[in-house]
């Protein structure tokens, strides 16, 4: 069992940076490749960025490619997103996730592990 629990999120202006973490709990954080999603008022669920367990590959949606960048440091059972140039359009709640593959969390795949989200707003 693991749960996830996210923080780092606020209220910033455009251009702002934001980084966002994901505190696992349970011994099998390792096993898991962890993502981040987010969810605009209105709007589905957006993949964001998704890192492979031993974080040899990750992968971004093209919107926020060269802005946000997803780590994971396995000793501390903790995944960020490093968010920079934020725009108005990042607003959203975003939630971490773990499967046990990256193709499942970029490819609306089994998903095995929530968080509850993080609140970010971007003021224009």
């Amino acid at each position: 069992q693991v749960q996830l629990v996210e923080s780092g999120g606020g209220l910033v202006q455009t251009g702002a940076s934001l980084r966002l973490s994901c505190a696992a709990s349970g011994r099998s954080f390792a096993n898991y490749a962890m993502g981040w999603f987010r969810q605009a008022p209105g709007k589905e669920r957006e993949f964001v960025a998704a890192i492979t367990w031993d974080s040899s590959n990750s992968y971004y949606t093209d919107s926020v490619k060269g802005r946000f960048t997803i780590s994971r440091d396995n000793a501390k059972n903790t995944v960020y997103l490093q968010m920079n140039s934020l725009k108005p359009e990042d607003t959203a709640v975003y939630r971490c996730a773990a499967a046990t593959t990256s193709y499942l969390l970029r490819n609306n795949g089994t998903i095995n592990y929530w968080g509850q989200g993080t609140q970010v707003t971007v003021s224009s």
